[in-house]
């Protein structure tokens, strides 16, 4: 059995001789007829054969070229001409479709147009043209997706022009599903109306935006909405952080005592605990402040429990909002009692929108690389292409 075509990645190639040279040059021809294309007859006669020679990969420093006898066909049974076909190369194509993958995979890993026309002689505008078609066909591909089962909603910054562009993330399976400009109602509202298996989406994450959380009531009604929890910590650190310049103007201003209130007390070294200590005896309410906040912190961090210790830490969660109301917080126990459900089902859900605000990092790398982007469309299928996908073909 030859092993050529597995080598060379064509089915049915018999290779007759191979010369090295400044390149390297395969002569070889199909080993059998074909079919016809049109009829499937299958007792077709050779008209002609002819020569093609085709890149077809990089073999070290060489590129190695495929020189093919090419028969051409002519079917008695629908009186029609065709000539042989290749699985992996296209007519009139002087490139197979994996030595186009080739160059992709090698511009889309850092290597410049420039090397790459030198390494495989090619010219820029023939990289770029390949580049864009590869990223076209994939997001294509992508295109009719059915929508995520678990998906992370959340917002970033395009440009001062056309503002922000929501990003839609399949959180199961770590992809960026969509990006779209805008990010309210009226700007998403054709987007989210097509969007296909919507019903199926069972939870969405996202941060405390009453926008976000209408959208998700509306295009999302079999899901259950879940809290991020960086943002519920982060808006008790803001509140917190608010009533303190209230207390102690000057305090506040203190860098180290900065520090040591924006840490949970269990990060905190007997030194630290001791003198955060000493600071707070001199102000009764801000100490009474940072108990309760302190409470709320070690109940916000909790994630992976079951129904009935979710329940019992609802009576707990309550008594200390009841506390919040007569105190300088209440505005946070208010927002707090408005995002009670989102808040409970955190606590048993164990992903957050943390892998959401990577994919904000890589996107902003992405529009510092190719120094901004005007055109959006280009932006959102780059980043579908980068951040949508393992970036690797299959090629069987």
């Amino acid at each position: 059995m030859s092993h050529v075509g597995v080598i060379l990645g064509i089915s049915d190639l018999e290779v007759q001789r191979v010369d090295r040279h400044r390149s390297i040059e395969v002569y070889a021809k199909p080993t059998r007829r074909q079919a016809c294309i049109h009829c499937g007859y299958d007792r077709l006669r050779i008209k002609e054969t002819c020569q093609r020679r085709v890149k077809h990969t990089k073999q070290g420093p060489r590129v190695l070229f495929l020189n093919l006898s090419v028969p051409k066909y002519h079917c008695p049974k629908c009186n029609r001409y065709f000539r042989h076909r290749f699985r992996v190369i296209r007519p009139r194509f002087r490139a197979s479709e994996l030595f186009k993958l080739e160059v992709f995979e090698a511009h889309d890993g850092g290597v410049s147009q420039r090397k790459l026309s030198r390494t495989h002689g090619l010219a820029c505008a023939t990289v770029e043209r390949w580049y864009q078609a590869q990223i076209k066909q994939r997001r294509s591909e992508m295109s009719n997706r059915p929508c995520p089962r678990v998906l992370g909603i959340d917002e970033h910054f395009f440009t001062k022009k056309k503002g922000y562009a929501t990003t839609f993330v399949d959180l199961k399976n770590r992809k960026v599903f969509d990006v779209k400009l805008g990010r309210s109602e009226p700007s998403l509202r054709s987007f989210l109306r097509r969007l296909p298996g919507k019903e199926n989406t069972q939870i969405v994450v996202m941060d405390l935006s009453e926008t976000y959380r209408s959208i998700a009531r509306r295009y999302f009604p079999n899901a259950t909405i879940v809290a991020d929890r960086f943002h519920v910590v982060r808006l008790v650190n803001e509140h917190f952080l608010r009533a303190w310049q209230k207390q102690d103007p000057e305090g506040r201003k203190n860098r180290g005592l900065l520090s040591l209130m924006r840490r949970h007390r269990w990060n905190l070294t007997n030194d630290q605990r001791s003198n955060l200590g000493q600071y707070l005896k001199d102000y009764p309410v801000l100490k009474a402040l940072y108990d309760v906040k302190h409470q709320l912190m070690q109940l916000l961090i909790l994630k992976g429990i079951q129904r009935e210790a979710a329940r019992y830490r609802l009576k707990y969660f309550l008594e200390l909002l009841d506390q919040l109301d007569a105190s300088p917080l209440h505005r946070l126990s208010k927002t707090l009692r408005s995002w009670m459900q989102p808040i409970v089902a955190m606590w048993r859900f164990t992903r957050s929108n943390g892998i959401t605000e990577g994919f904000h990092t890589k996107m902003e790398m992405m529009t510092r690389r190719a120094y901004g982007f005007r055109n959006f469309e280009n932006y959102r299928t780059r980043v579908l292409t980068h951040c949508g996908w393992n970036g690797v073909y299959n090629r069987t």
